[in-house]
């Protein structure tokens, strides 16, 4: 077996914001990739809009420097659970893995998650402990607790000899010992090149495995994946081998490698570069580019099942059709289809109803992400409350169960165990610091967790994180109880005012403000108590001949709570849909007019009764 010295593939993994894509960006500006005048400003990895606004990585991407005459390939990844599909993607690219891992917070549950997946594809890992520079550092606890992580999953004695670094990313430092001052990232590429294996190089014609996909609009679908063996250059012809065991021959038009934020055209790549290639029409990731002499498939790429769902349906309120763009039941399921190209986590199912879609993900954010990308594509459609996904396993009904950390002040305590106890969750572990912070550990059905978030945040007064991840399948327990109040339901159709939404205050809180236009049966309210109530926000005060006093004129309303797309999805009932618009998200009954309603449920006690 030979090896590429002038190669390091390396996969950066870590919980959500301990900081891996600021470490890249200090590699990216101190490995001169770009010009010295060249404003590239932060977060240099992030270029999708959502991720930049929410702060957090949601695509796996592809950068690479040059490092003493050898490349280093770096792989970013999320560090969101709901994304973890993203990481089992991309990390059998690599042959190493830098573990980022928060110098206060320590290892997390995503650090377990991602920490394992790489022990499954033999990586060599090299630990870095970041954000040193920050006040309350617990380094040396950041780093036992790595320590009895790595105990706990190791499979060879050999995993247990790791390196360990020290880094400011957001000083751009890296340093071997905490206690010496750091100039720059240079220690971690030095580890890097002496610890990081080369890529081992067997002999044999092409063999190339698709990790991921990008599109162009002149050049198309363009192939992104690892080099397992042999050469690969442009006009050569290859075969696609798809999933289902049949293949395509086609002519590569273009051949790329990475360099910074640059796609670079080369005349050739061997084993070992992580390229892109034009000229595939029909490739999907997963499929293996091999040559048509030895068309050998590589092992597809091993993606963990989702655990949530919720419907996609064709706009269908008295509204649909004014703000969107792409509306019809087809040009919604060519988009839902088309995701599941990049997508890798995702599953869509046509449903018995021609115009709903189901629509299977990790998680409620990972749903809530494509919810939002489409929003803003100009897709108008409706969603239903997402559900966890059960199955049977030997005559057992078996639901999906996540952990849950939190971490909060020590009088949130009390309500967070009262609020987690009626979700079904079961505390496993609780640490106090010894200052007034606690970390909480639960074991919670994925059905308790959902709408859970808001009610967390509110809890805690906007001073509590909390992170989940998934821990596998459990016999089902029961239904949940209602977590919520009554909603006030329209009941007319116009243009809400200060006088009817006055009128609806006095019985709760209002979502919308005067002006908004409004129709029967969509969601402008919370009720105080349990049940639904019907109200006329479009109500104005009948005009007499008999003077108002100011105060009467002068009404004053309560601001109106705007509530986000998460928040939104989370707060809606089963007999509820969020219509999604680009310029709105509304709250809606299913059945729109009240007296239908009132027949439903009539029908529906009148059947338990029978029953």
């Amino acid at each position: 077996m030979n090896y590429r010295n002038d190669i390091r593939n390396i996969a950066i993994i870590a919980h959500v914001d301990h900081g891996k894509t600021t470490l890249v960006d200090a590699m990216l500006k101190q490995s001169h990739v770009f010009r010295d005048n060249q404003d590239v400003g932060e977060l240099i990895m992030d270029r999708n809009v959502l991720e930049r606004e929410r702060g957090i990585t949601i695509m796996a991407k592809n950068t690479a420097i040059m490092y003493k005459g050898v490349k280093i390939n770096i792989i970013d990844t999320p560090g969101h659970a709901d994304f973890s599909g993203e990481v089992e993607r991309v990390i059998n690219m690599a042959d190493g893995c830098l573990l980022l891992v928060d110098s206060v917070e320590g290892p997390m549950p995503q650090t377990k998650f991602v920490l394992r997946e790489a022990f499954k594809k033999g990586l060599k890992p090299i630990v870095v402990i970041n954000k040193i520079d920050r006040a309350n550092a617990r380094i040396a606890e950041a780093l036992k607790l790595t320590q009895d992580l790595f105990l706990e999953l190791v499979t060879d004695a050999n995993q247990l000899d790791f390196p360990v670094l020290y880094a400011s990313g957001r000083e751009g430092i890296v340093v071997t010992d905490p206690n010496i001052e750091g100039k720059d990232v240079s220690p971690l590429f030095e580890t890097i090149l002496e610890k990081v294996p080369p890529p081992q190089i067997e002999n044999g014609p092409l063999q190339m495995l698709v990790s991921n996909l990008d599109y162009d609009s002149h050049k198309g679908k363009i192939a992104i994946g690892r080099i397992w063996r042999g050469k690969v250059s442009p006009h050569d012809f290859v075969v696609c081998l798809y999933a289902d065991g049949s293949q395509n021959r086609y002519e590569i038009s273009e051949v790329f490698t990475y360099l910074g934020l640059k796609h670079i055209e080369v005349n050739e790549a061997e084993a070992g570069d992580i390229v892109a290639v034009t000229g595939i029409k029909e490739v999907s990731i997963g499929d293996t580019i091999a040559s048509p002499g030895q068309p050998e498939a590589l092992p597809r790429i091993e993606i963990g099942e989702p655990t949530v769902e919720m419907t996609f349906g064709v706009n269908t309120s008295p509204f649909a059709g004014r703000e969107g763009h792409f509306s019809t039941t087809r040009q919604l399921r060519e988009r839902l289809y088309r995701e599941l190209e990049t997508n890798l986590s995702l599953r869509v199912q046509d449903t018995e109803t021609p115009d709903t879609f189901l629509v299977k993900g990790r998680g409620e954010l990972h749903l809530a992400i494509l919810i939002e990308t489409m929003r803003r594509e100009g897709y108008e459609f409706e969603v239903s409350k997402p559900e966890a996904i059960t199955k049977v396993v030997d005559g057992k009904l078996m639901e999906p169960v996540e952990v849950l950390t939190i971490d909060t002040k020590e009088e949130c305590i009390g309500i967070l165990n009262e609020m987690l106890s009626k979700r079904q969750a079961e505390l496993s572990d609780m640490r106090n610091d010894g200052k007034g912070n606690v970390r909480m550990e639960f074991h919670i059905p994925t059905k308790g967790l959902i709408g859970f978030r808001s009610a967390f945040l509110t809890a805690t007064r906007g001073s509590g994180v909390m992170n989940t991840i998934f821990l596998g399948y459990e016999p089902w327990r029961r239904e949940l109880g209602s977590t919520r109040s009554g909603v006030l339901v329209a009941s007319e159709t116009g243009k809400a005012v200060t006088y009817g939404l006055n009128n609806a205050q006095e019985r709760g809180l209002t979502f919308v403000e005067p002006g908004t236009q409004v129709y029967e049966g969509m969601i402008v309210g919370m009720h105080q108590r349990s049940r639904d109530i019907a109200v006329n926000i479009c109500k104005e005060k009948k005009k007499t001949n008999i003077r108002s006093s100011t105060s009467d004129i002068a009404i004053k309303l309560t601001p109106a709570v705007l509530m986000s797309l998460e928040q939104s999805i989370d707060f809606i009932n089963k007999d509820e849909l969020a219509e999604i618009t680009p310029e709105h998200i509304r709250l809606r009954k299913k059945i729109l007019t009240e007296t239908q309603r009132l027949r439903e449920i009539a029908s529906a006690h009148k059947s338990a009764e029978e029953e």
